[in-house]
């Protein structure tokens, strides 16, 4: 044992070692920087910014970002609440109305004997408040009017506040706890020591809480990004505290508890290192996503298993030598059992499940290509219910709902908005319309009719020499200096925009009125500003059109771009924009066409590069992708199956994990295979395969599907909800095909992958030499060595050896007396690093380099 430790400690130690080595005397120092950075973490997660409006995710160049971007410059927007009282009599209904409508902050309430607002027993008051809708004072008004019906039963439905933040951030925390009971529950199970399970649990935390901590500096992350990042860090990453621990146990049989951590970091490193490149690969196929939600959850993803790699590297080698005497005290029965019979069924089946999982996959293949992708919220449905979803719901039961869409276009010609308000009507996907140019005002006026003076005295009620005056001003102030030299009385204006010009000079107190007159103008100015506010900016005026078709569906997305045509004919030379949930949807679905190519193709070319790498084969790759893209075509083949849709996201997050990640699983069978197949027979070699694996896969596996299936049955959220449906369901059909097709492809694409090999010229070049003892090894080979090798390019072999010998020679040693006494008097089964043999050392001299 002595002897080992001076090996691990020695002068001629690689770098690995000699960081590993750094790593673990330097614990403490890591400990104290690592609970800083927890500390810090702890506050800093609250600073994050989440944004939960998927529109803001839009490409800069689609109409629906152009026209929102034009419309939050230009135009107020009003906080709105649709507010409905069950089981109430219009009578009453009615009589509530006056005192809804003195509640501070309530600008206008629409309600009347209508279906539109009275339907079986039920009033629904649409509220309008006086400020916008990111004010908070909406809140504080909308609370107002939720203690007035306090004694009624009531539900409301508005976009105001961060009620739907509130309620995800509830849910996600309980699905934390329900995660961490299951990962618990599941190292329990698979662990060989209960000492372990702190360490793994430790370091999951600290690289969970410091990446949560660290989200704020990226600015700005989605609610899907903050939601699921942490639960999915906790299932993408948990294989990389379980490689390393397991390698410390295999070490620590032969070596004391720091050398073994030291030794199992420097093997661990570049193992899970290499591990973890299939995982970032899928992820990184979502950064070319024009959708940039693709980019922000892969960037808030890729984050997450780095801050993983560095607990597991930094945090944990000081954690296992803190908790090795636990470990050592607290070893129990391997509770995971031999699955010898898979193997057995899959050798058995090496020649029939092939030739089915070819059929399937032509199948899944159609299938997943009609998945019903959803763009929008109004098809999607969740298992769990929310309280506004509750609200919601009895609302759209209980009242028609409209699809409303905002057409903006250049201001400054009310009679070119009248007519094309007035082309639009005539339509039947249009309900109606609402703008300047045809909203109803006074004496069958429309607020952008153009009134001479004696027309607007007659309206207003004032005297006709005083609105000549009045019209008089208005054109000087706006440089119409040829009204003021003809004749005044013939001098047209809108009438919105006198009567609010009138009302700034009545306030200013350059005209004076009666009170009648001036409580007259007051309560026109309070309909006139506000609509002007919505409906009218600088530079573009806005109108508004009610659809009588769905919110979702071709039909509606093709008649977005009728309406802009329309548009476009009135203003050829000029911008206009359309926005809407529809159109919303409708450039979720131009980006998708493109995102869901991108992501495809560049998460199988990134994997491949690595497995290329990993295998030097070109022939393992393709079948191990092949496995895995089946799963995930047959994954959205359910969808299809079962009519359910699926947000589109949810298949562009599922599928690069899918790919990334659930192919390690195949990796671990695959590498495996071809490291026994060449000294057992090929049922052996799978049979022995699937034991080593299935630990590895099942620990890993369930932890992510349960994940999945957690956040899909406990969220309320549509989009989360159908992202975890789907990757609990991929990563179970993962498991499934790595199990019981993978190795039967693998049986039957033995000669494939032996022949696509490139690590060498040619696997029958060379004498071939099978012999059992001690072996010299000195040259360039191929083949499979079994036993225990002392040497660099050269190697004195005590095993078994099967190989051609390309170069050089492989020659049997006779045994000396005493060669088989390890030094120091160690165990004769210890093979750490026991001395070289004095005919040994002569024969080593002949390796060249």
């Amino acid at each position: 044992m002595a002897k080992q430790t001076k090996n691990v400690s020695s002068g001629g130690e690689s770098f690995m070692v000699k960081l590993s080595t750094f790593i673990v005397d330097k614990r403490n120092l890591f400990f104290l920087i690592t609970i800083i950075l927890v500390i810090f973490s702890m506050f800093s997660r609250n600073w994050v910014e989440v944004e939960n409006d998927l529109t803001f995710y839009l490409p800069e160049d689609s109409e629906t970002k152009k026209a929102l971007n034009v419309m939050d410059g230009e135009f107020t927007t009003y906080g709105t609440a649709e507010v409905m009282v069950a089981n109430i009599a219009y009578e009453d209904a009615e009589r509530m109305l006056d005192d809804l409508k003195q509640i501070k902050g309530v600008q206008s309430i629409d309600f009347d004997d209508t279906t539109d607002h009275y339907n079986n027993a039920s009033a629904l008051y649409s509220i309008t408040f006086n400020y916008d809708e990111t004010d908070d004072a909406c809140l504080e008004s909308l609370d107002k009017v939720k203690e007035y019906l306090s004694g009624q039963d009531i539900y409301v439905k508005t976009d105001l506040g961060n009620t739907q933040a509130e309620t995800i951030e509830r849910e996600i925390n309980m699905i934390m706890v329900y995660v961490a009971i299951v990962i618990v529950a599941v190292l329990l199970f698979t662990s060989e020591t209960y000492g372990e399970i702190p360490v793994l649990i430790l370091t999951f935390g600290v690289g969970m809480i410091v990446n949560q901590g660290t989200n704020y500096l990226l600015g700005k992350i989605s609610f899907v990004s903050n939601s699921v990042t942490s639960i999915l860090q906790l299932a993408l990453s948990i294989d990389y505290a379980i490689i390393f621990c397991n390698r410390f146990k295999e070490e620590h049989k032969s070596l004391p508890i720091r050398e073994a951590v030291i030794l199992a970091l420097s093997k661990s490193i570049p193992e899970i290192g290499a591990s973890s490149l299939t995982t970032i690969g899928g992820l990184v196929a979502m950064l070319f996503m024009q959708f940039r939600l693709g980019p922000d959850m892969a960037i808030c993803l890729i984050k997450s298993i780095g801050f993983a790699l560095l607990s597991a590297f930094v945090v944990m080698p000081g954690l296992l030598v803190l908790f090795g005497p636990l470990i050592d005290r607290t070893g129990h029965k391997n509770f995971v059992p031999k699955i010898s019979f898979i193997g057995s069924y899959d050798y058995a089946t090496r020649h029939i499940v092939p030739i089915i999982f070819i059929v399937v996959l032509f199948f899944a293949f159609r299938l997943s290509n009609d998945c019903p992708y959803a763009y929008g919220y109004s098809v999607l449905s969740t298992p769990k219910l929310n309280e506004t979803q509750i609200a919601e719901n009895m609302i759209e039961d209980n009242f028609s709902s409209s699809n409303m869409m905002a057409l903006v276009v250049p201001r400054g010609d009310y009679e070119k908005e009248a007519q094309l308000l007035k082309e639009l009507e005539s339509y039947d996907e249009v309900d109606y319309t609402m703008g300047l140019a045809n909203i109803d005002a006074l004496d069958g006026y429309k607020l952008a009719d153009k009134l001479t003076p004696r027309q607007f005295a007659e309206l207003a009620g004032l005297d006709y020499e005083a609105a000549q005056v009045v019209y008089a001003a208005y054109a000087a102030e706006n440089e119409s200096y040829g009204e003021l030299v003809g004749n005044i009385a013939t001098y047209k204006v809108p009438l919105i925009d006198m009567f609010l010009y009138v009302c700034d000079k009545v306030d200013s107190g350059v005209v004076t009125l009666s009170d009648e007159q001036t409580d007259m103008l007051h309560d026109a100015e309070v309909q006139m500003t506000s609509a002007k506010n919505q409906l009218q900016g600088e530079t573009y005026s806005r109108m508004l059109l009610y659809l009588t078709l769905p919110v979702s569906g071709d039909e509606t997305y093709h008649f977005t771009d009728k309406i802009l045509e329309i548009a476009r004919s009135y203003y050829p030379d000029e911008d206009v924009f359309l926005a809407g949930n529809s159109t919303n949807e409708y450039d979720f679905e131009k980006s998708f066409a493109v995102d869901n190519t991108v992501v495809s193709i560049v998460s199988v070319l990134i994997v491949l590069v690595v497995l290329l790498f990993t295998f030097n084969s070109a022939g393992m790759p393709l079948l191990l992708i092949l496995v895995i893209q089946g799963s995930i075509w047959i994954n959205f083949s359910f969808p299809t199956i079962t009519g359910k849709y699926l947000f589109f996201l949810g298949y562009l997050v599922v599928s690069s994990i899918q790919m990334g990640a659930n192919i390690d699983y195949a990796i671990v069978i695959g590498s495996r295979y071809q490291e026994l197949k060449a000294r057992m027979t090929r049922k052996e070699a799978i049979i022995d395969t699937l034991n080593f694996a299935f630990p590895t896969i099942i620990t890993s596996g369930s932890i992510l599907a349960i994940s999945g299936f957690l956040i899909g049955n406990l969220t309320s959220e549509p989009v989360i909800a159908g992202i975890g449906e789907s990757l609990g369901r991929g990563t179970v059909i993962s498991i499934f095909l790595v199990m019981l097709v993978l190795p039967q492809i693998l049986l039957t694409g033995t000669a494939f992958i032996d022949k696509t090999s490139f690590s060498m010229p040619g696997v029958s070049v060379g004498e071939h030499r099978a012999l059992t003892g001690k072996v010299f090894v000195n040259g360039m080979v191929r083949g499979h060595i079994s036993g225990n090798v002392r040497g660099q390019i050269c190697a004195m072999v005590d095993g078994d050896v099967d190989l051609n010998v390309i170069s050089g020679s492989a020659d049997e040693k006779s045994d000396a007396p005493g060669d088989d006494t390890p030094p120091d008097g160690g165990d004769p089964d210890d093979h750490g690093a026991a001395e070289v043999t004095p005919e040994e050392s002569g024969r080593e001299e002949e390796c060249h380099v």
